[in-house]
Formats: structure tokens, C-alpha cells, sequence
């Protein structure tokens, strides 16, 4: 079997950053992460069990240029409209100017933003998985208008920005054809959505994407130097047997693999590093 299970989930992605102080207020002031472990260098932010994003302090590394591949967006996922209305009004009050669009995709509502180190960020709720729509085996999305003192007016009360998880991870990179021979061929992801063969959108188990990748601003790029940013993009498995089989069918994939009996990291064609294992932290 050459996808990947079902009901797999995203863990928490890397950020290396440069004011670690800064970056934590926004995502736990702002976005409504708790701190779930202090880490050499650095912090492990999430919610109960659920890891999200791991800060690590890098104040050497220079920041990508705008047209490099790597982080597009991380996006944080809420279990209800009134937990999402408040973390969009938490970030917007906090961080004036960092909001940068927000839209109705027809399978969720999401509010984009930039962290103070210029990482995107998307805060979302899903719609129900009923009222997705699914054509010739591609999921139906859009991009249409959202506005958003009229989602807060409708949504926003006492509830606190409490954001869950990791819904999904969108990264920039240089080709979509070579993003599908690494993300669905070899990873073992399924294509929800190729958009105009300028962005994928992938995922396992009919989800509408756990990742997507697109070229709008990266097309051609090279591989990535280390720089502040992006350090890694965890997959969380269900179990030891899928991390046992996957890590099977990826030593046969011709790929350089970093395998410690407990996780398996490669890089994407652009130095992008995956990570795959049991647990939702590469920490």
C-alpha cells in the first residue's frame, strides 16, 4: 500500500525564530496557544495533548528572501466559530496590521495573518464534512469573500482563543509537478485539488488537504539555505506497524532518509524538512 493511513494527523510544525520572546507572545497572547513544555532554546506550544508549533531560538540565521521556498502558511485549526471569532479579534487587537485577508473556501472560513517574523499564518474552522462537494475526485474550493466584522459581529462572546491543532501546513516551492512526484508518489498523499497546476492540495483519508503547495511566489526556486523560518513539518502516524510500513516503502523510494526507530525525517526537493512518527513533537 503505497498512501499513507486514513488517520494520520499534522503535529507541531518548527519555527526557528529570531526573538523568541516576541514570537511566543503571539502565538500564546494572540493566537491562543498554551506552553506545554520549555525546551532548550526554545518552546513547545500547544493545547492538551495536541503539540502545534515548537519555536526554537536561531537569532544567527538571516530570513528567507520573498521568493524562496519554505513556509507559506501554518494553519491553526478551532473547534468552533466562537473559539476562532476570538482568536481573529485576540491577534487583530494585539497585532494591528498583521491581518492579511480572510476568505470563505466553501469547505472552511479562514482568516490569514503574518507573525511579527513575517511567517504566515492561518487561523480556520472547518465546515462539515457533509457539505463538502467533490467532483471527478477533487474536492470543490474557492477563495470568496469573508468579511470580517461581520463573522465577529455573528460569532465573537465570552469565549477565549482557544486554537487545537494544526489543521494543515502550505508551503511554497519552485515546481507543483516535481510536489507531486515527492508529497503524493513517494509520501504517499492523495490529490484533493490541483489548482491550475499553480498550487496542490493533498491529504489522507478525504480530509480537504493536511498540505498544500503552490508556486505564486516561489516558482523555480532552489533549494532552501538555512535561514530563519521553517524547520520542519511533522506527520503524526497512528501506530507503530504504519510508521514501520511507511518506513519500508520510503527506503525503497530512493530518497536520503534520516530513520531513528522513532522517526523518519527527508527533505523535500527544496530542503523542506518532513517528518514523520508517533508523536505530534520532533522535539
Amino acid at each position: 500500500m503505497n498512501t499513507l493511513p486514513a488517520n494520520i494527523s499534522m503535529g507541531a510544525v518548527t519555527l526557528r525564530v529570531a526573538d523568541l520572546d516576541a514570537m511566543l507572545r503571539y502565538y500564546r497572547d494572540g493566537v491562543g496557544l498554551e506552553i506545554l513544555s520549555e525546551i532548550p532554546g526554545g518552546y513547545i506550544l500547544g493545547r492538551g495533548q495536541n503539540a502545534a508549533l515548537l519555536l526554537q531560538h536561531a537569532p544567527e540565521l538571516k530570513h528567507a528572501g520573498p521568493s524562496d521556498a519554505g513556509l507559506f502558511h501554518t494553519a491553526f485549526l478551532f473547534d468552533t466559530q466562537a473559539e476562532l471569532a476570538a482568536a481573529v479579534a485576540s491577534v487583530a487587537r494585539q497585532y494591528p496590521g498583521s491581518f492579511t485577508g480572510s476568505a470563505d473556501h466553501l469547505v472552511s472560513e479562514a482568516f490569514y495573518f503574518d507573525d511579527p517574523e513575517g511567517n504566515g499564518v492561518e487561523l480556520y474552522f472547518d465546515r462539515e464534512r457533509s457539505s463538502w462537494s467533490w467532483q471527478h475526485g477533487q474536492i470543490s474550493m474557492d477563495t470568496l469573500p469573508l468579511d470580517p466584522n461581520n463573522y465577529l459581529a455573528k460569532h465573537l462572546n465570552s469565549q477565549s482563543a482557544i486554537a487545537s491543532k494544526v489543521g494543515h501546513v502550505h508551503l511554497s516551492v519552485g515546481n507543483i509537478a516535481q510536489a507531486q512526484d515527492f508529497y503524493v508518489n513517494k509520501l504517499g498523499f492523495d490529490v484533493t485539488l490541483n489548482w491550475g497546476g499553480t498550487a496542490l492540495f493533498v491529504s489522507a483519508g478525504g480530509y480537504h488537504h493536511h498540505m498544500a503547495m503552490n508556486i505564486w511566489r516561489s516558482r523555480g526556486a532552489s533549494v532552501r539555505q538555512q535561514t530563519l523560518g521553517l524547520g520542519d513539518v511533522s506527520i503524526v502516524l497512528p501506530d507503530a506497524d504504519s510508521f514501520g510500513a511507511i518506513g519500508e516503502r520510503l527506503n525503497d523510494s530512493g530518497l536520503q532518509l534520516r530513520n531513528d526507530g522513532e522517526k523518519i525525517s527527508l527533505d523535500d526537493p527544496w530542503g523542506n524538512q518532513v517528518t514523520l512518527s508517533t508523536s505530534a513533537t520532533t522535539a
